[in-house]
């Protein structure tokens, strides 16, 4: 899962001088993402976090005014069950349905709080990780039945959901080059756990053979072809239909 940081919520309205313009958005794309719900989610090494930098500079300099979350955290209470769910315990393990639960309680403040009121005001919100996550970790790695999720995202998040959640995907030993060796309590549960993690993000992409709320990113190229591979997926998504 991602590492804590110093911010995790912000509204960008500044711009990057020094960004390569090959990565901005189309005008067409960047008005019709005016007050969607975007989330990049994926296995631990895919590039994600680096792509949501490059796209968030993208999205300043086409003036969209953009709130950018995190999970779990993004508000007060989210980052105190953060620091919770991420520290290495010595003396017990967190259960699987207390960990959920808890992604969950972050997942419900940080709807009511931050993204609700941002949509209202037409902003384009974009969370580092979402729902997809739970059901990759806790679900398909962990072993909770999607239908236990499901039911308690319907309380936690009411009637909020993201427009597409762009999934990141490469090959396993790519991903385990990316980690970083100090790794936190999720990254640390070794290549069966990871593996069945690829395998629930794959399952999410699969059920959605229409790409209207998952959309695969294959993430194995350099930097510019992921970002690339983005607008494409996005233009397909919001433009072409």
């Amino acid at each position: 899962m991602p590492k804590p940081s110093q911010e995790s919520q912000n509204t960008h309205p500044s711009e990057d001088l020094n960004a390569d313009l090959s990565h901005d958005l189309s005008p067409k794309l960047a008005q019709a993402l005016a007050g969607k719900f975007l989330v990049f989610d994926g296995p631990d090494g895919s590039g994600k976090s680096t792509q949501l930098t490059m796209f968030l500079n993208a999205t300043k300099r086409a003036g969209i005014t953009v709130t950018e979350v995190r999970e779990p955290g993004g508000t007060e209470i989210g980052e105190k069950i953060r620091a919770a769910l991420l520290e290495h315990l010595d003396r017990e393990e967190m259960s699987l349905r207390c960990e959920m639960l808890l992604y969950m309680a972050s997942r419900a403040q940080l709807c009511e709080q931050v993204v609700e009121p941002a949509l209202k005001r037409g902003d384009l919100v974009v969370a580092d990780r979402f729902l997809a996550s739970t059901f990759a970790y806790q679900g398909a790695a962990g072993g909770i039945p999607y239908a236990e999720i499901e039911a308690a995202a319907k309380i936690a998040m009411q009637d909020i959901a993201p427009d597409a959640t762009l999934i990141f995907d490469v090959d396993q030993q790519t991903a385990a080059s990316r980690l970083n060796p100090l790794l936190d309590r999720m990254e640390a549960k070794g290549a069966i756990f990871h593996a069945k993690v690829r395998d629930g993000y794959h399952s999410l992409v699969e059920s959605d053979p229409d790409a209207k709320r998952y959309l695969g990113v294959d993430a194995t190229g350099t930097p510019d072809e992921v970002f690339n591979n983005i607008k494409s997926v996005l233009e397909r998504r919001f433009l072409d239909r």
